[in-house]
């Protein structure tokens, strides 16, 4: 599934192209992705000027100048094409101004695309809850202190949860971690202050690191140039069970990478630097 850097990577090649720009023509494709296309959306839009497009959590974001602002999701194998050479099977949604084409194209339709009013943003379900953005200012290590003390849930876990941080996935959790040398197994209430201080740039230089490689490209995700992102290669820890560690800033580590299941998901990890 694309994760935050994917989709903050694909909401910025979109605005290149698409932000302040009149939407011209809308196209259904099919009546659905995971859920209905909303029935008004193509009215809503047609002749709509984008006025910017943004990110919360995992969702992209188009706004525009009639109030209404689209929010899709990938899902597991979503990406924007744009201006693509020909139409392909799987373009559900195409969007159209005077200079480009935009087809959300989407093979395994677990995404969805919804049409929603300003004032109501906030107020949705999917939002409601959401935790803040990781890389917006509201994330401090006194707001994982408050949201991890006394729980029994490992810190792994509990970054997963999107109501302690919006959009951190997997690949992004174990990677932090691992730069904040914290074990992916201690609860929430042992991860100490210092840790907490450690993990938050972590998490921010990790995203940030893989929305300039342009996302890790894992399966399906391109970015909506066709390029594909290189983040991938620099894994420290994730995917790489049974190699040695790569905390070159510590002659002592001399650590191999183990491999757990935590609610149902791997994690990967040094058992010697992550303490």
């Amino acid at each position: 599934m694309p994760e935050l850097p994917e989709v903050e990577t694909t909401v910025r090649g979109l605005a290149r192209y698409l932000d302040g720009e009149t939407i011209t023509r809308v196209t259904v494709n099919r009546p659905d992705l995971r859920r209905p296309f909303p029935p008004d959306l193509v009215q809503a839009l047609t002749g709509a000027r984008v006025s910017g497009l943004s990110r919360r959590a995992k969702y992209g974001l188009i706004h525009t100048n009639r109030d209404h602002v689209m929010v899709f999701h990938l899902g597991m194998s979503g990406r924007w094409r744009i201006d693509p050479e020909s139409a392909e099977t799987h373009d559900h949604l195409v969007l159209e101004t005077a200079a480009h084409r935009f087809a959300l194209n989407d093979p395994r339709r677990f995404g969805s695309v919804d049409l929603l009013t300003v004032p109501e943003l906030d107020l949705w379900k999917p939002f409601a809850a959401l935790g803040p953005e990781p890389l917006g200012d509201a994330l401090t290590a006194a707001h994982l202190r408050s949201a991890t003390a006394g729980r029994k849930p490992a810190i792994k876990l509990l970054l997963l949860d999107q109501r302690v941080v919006a959009g951190l996935g997997n690949i992004y959790v174990c990677e932090a971690l691992w730069r904040a040398r914290i074990d992916p197994r201690k609860t929430g209430a042992k991860v100490t202050r210092p840790q907490l201080e450690r993990l938050v740039p972590a998490i921010r230089d990790v995203l940030e690191q893989s929305i300039r490689d342009g996302g890790s490209t894992l399966r399906d995700f391109a970015q909506p140039d066709g390029e594909l992102g290189y983040f991938a290669t620099r894994f420290d820890v994730y995917g790489r069970e049974g190699q040695a560690c790569h905390r070159a800033d510590d002659e002592d580590c001399g650590g191999t990478i183990r491999r757990v299941v935590q609610g149902g998901r791997s994690t990967w990890f040094c058992p010697v630097c992550q303490r």
